[in-house]
């Protein structure tokens, strides 16, 4: 193996993986929802249940215990019967928040380029003859 590849797969090692790690966490089905609902303010399990569509209890509460453990969430505790539990973004999640609303601008903002896109893509591969000579897809 030559010296340059070794370099490339150790950065690869050393700054990819953590990042996808991360990533994987943050950038979830779920852990979006989660971080968008919780930006407004303490939130409550069961507003967050009502909130984000198609998501079990279960799975609520493994992300949030997910999200906890990375330091994006706060949970609050509060001693009442029944106990009340509340979620809340640490700065850290608020900094990830302001980038996520970012993506989600750019994606609004694509999404018919990206239609179309698909379109002709599928169109392409669809009737190959009928985009002969159109650079080699």
């Amino acid at each position: 193996m030559s010296h340059s590849h070794t370099d490339v797969s150790d950065q690869v090692n050393n700054e990819a993986c953590p990042l996808t790690e991360v990533l994987d966490h943050v950038a979830g089905k779920w852990s979006i929802g989660i971080l968008v609902a919780a930006a407004h303010g303490p939130v409550r399990f069961t507003e967050l249940e009502r909130g984000i569509t198609g998501i079990s209890r279960r799975m609520l509460t493994l992300n949030l215990r997910k999200l906890e453990r990375d330091g994006l969430l706060i949970r609050t505790v509060y001693p009442t019967v029944p106990p009340k539990v509340e979620y809340s973004l640490t700065p850290m999640a608020r900094e990830l928040h302001a980038s996520l609303t970012g993506l989600v601008g750019w994606a609004e903002r694509h999404r018919a380029d990206i239609t179309a896109a698909r379109a002709a893509y599928d169109d392409a591969a669809s009737n190959p003859d009928a985009h002969a000579g159109t650079g080699g897809r």
